[in-house]
C-alpha cells in the first residue's frame, strides 16, 4: 500500500499523482535551501495534489524555481502548463523536441483523445493548459539547472521517445529517469527483489537507442533510479542487465506476434518475471494482468510501430 507522499533523503519528496490508481505514477519535489523544483507533473488532474505537496514540506509557491518534465507524454507532463499558472517564479524546462508541444498542446490532446476517446481523456487526464511562453524553454544535453547551488543535469535519453531527457542529481546519487530506465511498480516487490520492465509505448520507441541510453545512465554511477512509474529503486548492475534482457525479449516477441497476440505474449512474460523474483507468492496472475493491462497494450503498439519502421 503506497502513501500519497513519501520523503526520501536529500530533500526529495515522492508524490503519488493519482493517475489511474494509487502507486502508478509519481512526481518528485526537490527542496534545497528553501527553494524547490518539481520533476514530472502527472496529468492536469494531479495539480491539486502537487500544490498540497508544497504545504507538506513548508515551501511557498513563489519558492518553486522550475518544473522539469522528462518528456511530454501526458502522464508525465500533462499538468505542466496548469501547474505553472500557480507558480509565479517557475520556469518550465523541457527537451528541445518537446518544447512546441507544451506551448501548443493541440496535437497532444488530439492524439490522446484518439487513443482514449474524448470522454475518457477528460476523466483520467483533465485536459491540457498551454505553457507560458515567457517562462518555458528548452534545455539541452549536459545543461544544468542549479537549485540553490545544487546542479540538476539534463541527460539526453532517446529510446522511449526521441524528446526524452533524464535528470542527474549528484547530491542524492539519483537519476530521475522518466520512462528511459524502465517501469517498476511496488506492488510486485518481493523483499529486495524488484521487477523492472521496459516502456516501449508509441510512437517513437527505438530498441538500439534504448540500450544506448541505459548504458549511458548506468555509467553515471548513480545509486538510485527515481522512476515515474513508480518511486525510488536501486540503480544496480543486476537491474540494468534485467532491463537490457527484457528489451531484447520484447523485441523478439514483436517479431513473431502482432496486436492482441503480442499483448498476450507480453502479459505472459511479465507474469514470468513476477514469479521469477518471487512476487508470485503474494501476487496473483489476475492482479498482475490487471496492473499491466494498459502497459502491455501500449507496449505492443509501440513495438509494432517500431517494427514497421524497420521494413
Amino acid at each position: 500500500m503506497t502513501t500519497q507522499f513519501e520523503q526520501y533523503p536529500d530533500g526529495i519528496l515522492r508524490i503519488d499523482t493519482g493517475y489511474l490508481r494509487p502507486g502508478f505514477a509519481a512526481s518528485y519535489l526537490l527542496v534545497e535551501g528553501g527553494e524547490a523544483v518539481f520533476i514530472e507533473t502527472g496529468p492536469t488532474l494531479a495539480v491539486p495534489v502537487l500544490l498540497q505537496a508544497l504545504q507538506q514540506v513548508g515551501i511557498s509557491r513563489a519558492a518553486v524555481r522550475a518544473i522539469i518534465v522528462t518528456h511530454v507524454h501526458l502522464d508525465h507532463a500533462g499538468g505542466a502548463g496548469a501547474l505553472q499558472r500557480h507558480l509565479p517564479q517557475a520556469e518550465l524546462l523541457v527537451h528541445p523536441k518537446g518544447l512546441r508541444h507544451l506551448l501548443d498542446p493541440g496535437k497532444l490532446q488530439a492524439g490522446a483523445e484518439a487513443v482514449y476517446g474524448a470522454e475518457q481523456f477528460a476523466r483520467i487526464l483533465g485536459g491540457i493548459t498551454p505553457a507560458d511562453p515567457e517562462r518555458t524553454r528548452a534545455v539541452v544535453d549536459g545543461e544544468a539547472f542549479v537549485l540553490n547551488g545544487r546542479p540538476l543535469v539534463m541527460i539526453d535519453a532517446p529510446g522511449h521517445a526521441n524528446h526524452h531527457h533524464c535528470v542527474w542529481d549528484a547530491r542524492s546519487g539519483g537519476i530521475f529517469s522518466g520512462d528511459a530506465a524502465g517501469i517498476s511498480y511496488r506492488v510486485f516487490d518481493h523483499g529486495e527483489e524488484i521487477v523492472l520492465q521496459p516502456a516501449t509505448t508509441p510512437v517513437q520507441f527505438d530498441l538500439q537507442a534504448s540500450h544506448q541510453t541505459l548504458d549511458r545512465l548506468a555509467a553515471l554511477g548513480g545509486g538510485w533510479n527515481f522512476v515515474t512509474h513508480f518511486g525510488r529503486i536501486p540503480f544496480t548492475e543486476r537491474l540494468t542487465a534485467q532491463l537490457h534482457r527484457l528489451l531484447d525479449q520484447f523485441a523478439a516477441l514483436s517479431a513473431v506476434h502482432q496486436g492482441e497476440a503480442l499483448q498476450e505474449a507480453l502479459q505472459q512474460l511479465s507474469w514470468q518475471e513476477v514469479q521469477r523474483v518471487g512476487g508470485g507468492d503474494a501476487v496473483s496472475e489476475a492482479l498482475c494482468r490487471d496492473w499491466l493491462a494498459m502497459d502491455c497494450t501500449l507496449n505492443a503498439q509501440g513495438l509494432g510501430i517500431w517494427r514497421e519502421r524497420l521494413v
